[in-house]
Parts: C-alpha cells; structure tokens; sequence
C-alpha cells in the first residue's frame, strides 16, 4: 500500500484533466464560496487563480476560497492526528447546565476549539492510508481536501477569551458544518467510481465506517455547541430532556410515506404498538439518521412485493420496547423477505448507483433533495451506503442494528439503542 500526499494527487488528478481537456476542477461544495480553476493562461498545470462569481464575499468566504496546496501544512497535521481524541459522555453534556453569565457557551466553546481540529487531524491521516489510487479519485480527493481546510480554518482561530471570539468561532463552525453535508453522497461517489481498484473490501470498509462515525460525531458536538445558544425548554443543546421515541417515529412516518405515494401512488399503514408512552432523555440526531433509511426500505419492499394489490398493500408495524439500560424499536414489513443469496451481503456497503442498485432513482433523488434542506446533513440515500451506515451509526452509539429476514413473508429490522442515563455504561461522542 502507498501513502500520498494531497499535493500528489493534485499532480496525478491535473495530468488526467489536461489529458481530457477538462478546464475547471471544483473543490468546493457551496456554491456560495469561490471555486479555484485550471486557468487557460497559467504557466504550468496546478497553478491556480480565482474567480468571483458574485460579489461581497467576507473574509471567512475567501478564506475557504483558498487552494489547499497554500496552507497544506502535512508535519502540523501528522502532530496533531498523534494526540488522542476526548469523548464525552451524553450524561455529561446533559448536565454541565446552563449559567447566566454564559460561562456554559464558553466552556463548550473551548473544548471544541482543542479537541475538533484533533479529530479533523485523525480524518486526514486516514485518507493518506488509503490505497494510492483510490485516494487520487478526484471526489475522494475533493472530501480530502475539505478535512484539510477545516484543520487548517479551525487550528488558526484565536484563543477564545469572550463571548464576541465565540460568537465568531460559531460562525465557523456553522459555515463548515455548511460544507460538509454533502460528505457522505461525495464518498459514496468516489468509491463507486474506483470499485474496479478496490481490492482489500475489509480495508475500505474499516476506513468508511471510521470516517463516517468520525463525521456523526464530529456534526454532533458542533451541533450541541450551536444548540446552546437557543432557549429550547425541551433540550439541552442537543439532547431532549424527554423524548418521545412514538413520535420521533411519526415524524419519519409521514415522510417516508410521501416518498412512498409519490413513487408508487399509495403507501401502507404504519402500527406502532409496544411502549408507545415511553420519555426519557435522549439525542434525536441519529434517529433522524437512522429512522427514514429503515422505513424507507420497509416501505419499498413492501410495496414491492404487492404491486398487483398496491391499495391493500400489508400494514408495517413498528414496536417499541423500554427498559432502564437500553431501548429497541423493530420494524416488521410483508414485503416478501431478502433472498438467502444476499442475505449475507444486505448491510455490506455497495458502490453502485442508485440506477444499478434496486432502490428507484427517482424515490433516492427526491429522498436526498427534501433530507437535505433540513437543518442538518440529511440521511442517507442511494449507492448502497444506507442500512451499512446505519448499522455503524448504532454501534457508535453503543448499540446494534440487526436483520432478522423471513424469507417468502417479511423482514424485522430491530434498532438497539443505549440510554444515556441507564443503569448500563453510556456511549461516548
């Protein structure tokens, strides 16, 4: 396995442009920032100028404007990937409180000014592990990229002292959170335009499950610091003091049956039985991750399976159970169970798009463009990334995602969740 540097894959990724007459290389994913271009009248390949695209940009804007190959610092970074990460308990995110004079917001603040660019620093050094040529994928190379910057961005910010530098750190911190929604769509691509070179699928998957667990729980201290700004009775940041898991799942229910009338003209009935009166604390995040993919999938197999009898398609049935360590949500569908012969490979993570896949292109599209206006990076859809995500974010999460399939009836999937206040040892983000 070879090791490389961006400024190598810049190099190798030029070379393939200039041979197929390409002019332009975005590296950015907002379309608000400046975007670097191959200039038509530079000297030598990798030479780069900019060019506004409207005006009034700020400061912080043409920052993020800058190429990488400017502040590619690979000794700071290789430093700073050596320090270990500090995980915190939701239990202590829960009860740090909330103080008038702010000091609360400061203190979070300071925290994630030491312990993001170090986690950041983790993510680089990983995609300077991966193969070569995997690694000089141009969509790989552009998240690639966006990890670099964000090291960069945030390891520069001054020391915070007072409110006003936490206000602008804030502001950071929400452009780049702006950044990085699309990530997961961007490495979805990236690696099912190099599957031909994947040859170690146990290396690639380690390497994805790492960098998309990284990313939830990066998003999710980011978003708790932001959160404690808002005056929300009901949440502390992030985390909601008494959370409703019927209606976190009503929530996803409605929409996932939109997507569903939309793509087949009717959707089933969805049951939810079980603890239905059931509060405790919890983090919605995740769910909001996790709960679409699964019902999705349900619905679609359900539908399906019945496309003769689309109006008297079978209920779902989504069945909660609470106890003091853990919580478990199933979601039980009719839709004819999953073949013995992809049983094995159902949560393996699949380059392929959503056109070769068996998910309906039109119901990933329109699934990604709602979920991704929302408040954060919407869940995932399409080329295969879905459920195997979803069973790493439950494991990070101290849990489990599991499928129990029947074949010529139905499927449960059963999502297990550890509480963050239960007698069982909580996870750490």
């Amino acid at each position: 396995m070879m090791r490389y540097s961006v400024a190598a894959g810049r190099a190798l990724g030029a070379l393939g442009a200039v041979s197929r007459g390409v002019a332009r290389v975005s590296l950015a994913t907002s379309s608000r920032v400046l975007q670097p271009v191959v200039a038509a009248d530079t000297d030598t390949v990798g030479c780069r100028r900019f060019r506004s695209t409207s005006t009034g940009y700020n400061e912080l804007a043409r920052e993020r404007a800058k190429t990488v190959t400017s502040f590619y610092n690979q000794s700071a970074i290789d430093v700073c990937a050596e320090k270990p990460s500090v995980r915190l308990t939701p239990t202590t995110m829960l009860y740090s409180g909330k103080s008038p004079d702010g000091s609360h917001v400061l203190s979070s603040a300071k925290y994630l000014q030491m312990e993001l660019p170090v986690r950041i620093a983790h993510r680089v050094k990983g995609f300077r592990s991966l193969p070569f040529i995997i690694g000089c994928n141009p969509t790989i190379l552009q998240v690639h990229e966006l990890y670099i910057r964000a090291y960069h961005m945030l390891s520069d910010f001054p020391p915070i002292t007072d409110l006003e530098a936490e206000g602008r750190y804030c502001k950071l911190v929400r452009q780049l959170l702006d950044d990085h929604k699309d990530v997961v769509t961007m490495l979805a691509e990236g690696f099912r335009e190099s599957r031909k070179h994947i040859q170690d699928e146990a290396l690639i998957r380690n390497f994805l499950d790492t960098t998309l667990t990284s990313r939830l729980g990066i998003r999710m201290l980011a978003t708790h610091h932001i959160a404690l700004h808002e005056d929300n009775p009901d949440f502390v940041g992030i985390i909601c003091t008494r959370l409703s898991p019927k209606k976190i799942i009503e929530k996803w229910v409605d929409f996932a049956r939109r997507l569903c009338e939309h793509q087949y003209g009717c959707s089933p009935r969805v049951r939810i039985n079980g603890h239905v009166a059931a509060r405790f604390p919890f983090i919605p995040l995740p769910l909001d991750y996790i709960l679409p993919e699964l019902l999705k999938n349900a619905m679609r197999a359900t539908m399906e399976s019945h496309l003769d009898t689309p109006h008297n398609a079978p209920d779902l049935v989504v069945t909660i159970a609470n106890n003091d360590i853990d919580f478990v949500i199933r979601i039980s569908d009719r839709g004819g169970g999953i073949p013995h012969s992809i049983l094995d490979k159902v949560l393996d993570y699949h380059f392929t798009t959503a056109e070769e896949s068996n998910q309906d292109p039109r119901m990933s599209n329109l699934f990604g463009i709602i979920t991704n206006n929302g408040p954060q990076s919407g869940p995932m859809h399409g080329f295969g990334f879905g459920l195997p995500t979803s069973v790493a974010y439950a494991e990070y999460l101290g849990g489990s995602l599991t499928v129990q399939s029947m074949q010529g009836i139905g499927t449960d999937v059963y999502l297990r969740l550890r509480h963050i206040d239960g007698k069982g040892e909580s996870f750490r983000i």
